[in-house]
């Protein structure tokens, strides 16, 4: 559920914030950790049984996302055999928003 409503949220909210350029990837990055953060904190409010994430989830998503942004934005250079496309690069990042927020729900 995070992921597909941070995949569908994030063009609309990005295009309040103009980047262009390689930095985009990252301002992206923070947007995804935010969304799947929000998500997870409004779903822990509809579902009773489920823990509230703290800071920490929050914290762990800005960190891998904006790694996988880096790898992303940098990694073509050092290895070019690696050519990540718009779709993957978002893919990745949003996959590291997904996997910070999980390491420490």
């Amino acid at each position: 559920m995070q992921a597909a409503i941070a995949w569908f949220l994030e063009p609309i909210v990005a295009g309040y914030i103009p980047v262009p350029g390689a930095f985009s990837l990252f301002v992206l990055a923070i947007l995804f950790a935010i969304i799947v953060f929000l998500v997870g904190v409004i779903g822990a409010q509809v579902l009773r049984g489920v823990g509230q994430p703290g800071t920490s989830a929050l914290s762990w998503s800005l960190v891998l996302a904006l790694i996988c942004a880096a790898i992303a934005t940098f990694a073509p250079d050092f290895v070019p055999q690696l050519t990540l496309g718009t779709l993957q690069a978002r893919g990745l990042v949003l996959a590291g928003a997904i996997l910070g927020y999980l390491i420490r729900r």
